[in-house]
């Protein structure tokens, strides 16, 4: 029996995998029509309004811009299949280097952030749906009501103000080690708790009031046993859902956090990319934040027919 389950979430990735190839062409026709036919020139993004028709020609000329819009996609693909992102004009590096340094970055601040604040968030969940109603639950549905109320902009300014500035317990600005990711990892994890508990002990009260709950309770199992046992394992389907549609915004980060505490990652290269018409690297981070939410998707729906075999049924 477990066997052929396993070959059956297989059959189901293999199949999901085939779909994401079509997908995933149909994100790059996308990003190219939005970039090199909507988004204009990108010459004279880059040389500025000013340049002349010549220098225009001569730089379209050196790119390929010139060519058929079918043979520069066709060659684009080519390139994105080797790797080749292009030259960064901001950087003056190769685009696959500035996203990977900026990638590496902004994933020791965002997954931090996810996994702690899921964490976090699901016990809260698990224990407001064990005391429904009770006072703990009231109390804590406050709090989180509390937490969602305050602008993300709030936490940032707070933290700095009394945790860093006022009471020296974290760096206030900068990047130079782990250290310095402490503070925005709690202002991340502090301004996303309220909104991610609620839903989680929605999630969780929905499992506890079904039948096989009950069942289980019928039989004389603890509370703890039917709590994790039958009701935090079928409670992991929206949990995982919930997490995939966070992991793009992994590779991309939080752009405002890397901006109030001075962390290099990608949100500030695509700030930069987009002050200095820097296509190529724009472009690029477009591409990325698209594949990575694709792959995502598919992670999700994977583990969701694993967890429960009536995502596979076709």
């Amino acid at each position: 029996m477990p066997g052929r389950a396993s070959g059956s979430v297989a059959r189901y990735a293999l199949r999901r995998l085939a779909q994401l190839v079509p997908t995933l062409l149909g994100v790059t026709l996308l990003v190219f029509f939005l970039f090199r036919v909507v988004g204009g020139s990108p010459a004279a993004m880059v040389l500025g309004k000013n340049a002349t028709a010549e220098a225009i020609a001569a730089y379209d000329h050196v790119h390929g811009y010139d060519r058929p819009l079918v043979a520069q996609y066709v060659s684009w693909l080519g390139e994105l299949a080797r790797g080749d992102l292009g030259e960064s004009v901001e950087w003056r590096r190769p685009v696959a280097e500035v996203l990977r340094d900026g990638a590496l970055v902004s994933l020791s601040l965002t997954v931090p952030i996810l996994l702690l604040g899921t964490a976090l968030a699901l016990l809260v969940g698990l224990v407001c749906a064990a005391r429904a109603g009770g006072l703990l639950d009231k109390a804590a549905l406050g709090a989180a009501t509390a937490l969602m109320s305050v602008n993300y902009v709030v936490w940032a300014a707070a933290g700095q103000w009394f945790l860093a500035y006022k009471w020296k317990l974290f760096p206030l600005w900068g990047w130079e080690d782990g250290t310095y990711l402490a503070l925005p990892v709690l202002v991340g994890v502090a301004s996303g708790l309220g909104s991610d508990a609620r839903f989680y002990r929605t999630v969780v009260l929905d499992e506890v009031r079904k039948p096989s709950v009950r069942t289980a309770v019928a039989k004389g199992l603890s509370p703890a046993a039917v709590l994790f046992r039958h009701v935090l394992r079928n409670s992991l389907v929206p949990v995982v859902t919930n997490m995939s549609l966070a992991v793009p915004f992994l590779f991309t980060g939080s752009i405002l956090l890397e901006s109030f505490f001075g962390i290099p990652g990608l949100g500030g290269v695509g700030l930069a990319a987009v002050r200095s018409s820097d296509f190529v690297t724009l472009r690029a981070v477009v591409l990325l934040s698209a594949f990575f939410y694709q792959l995502s998707n598919l992670l999700a729906d994977v583990l969701n027919a694993w967890l429960d075999p009536a995502v596979r049924l076709s």
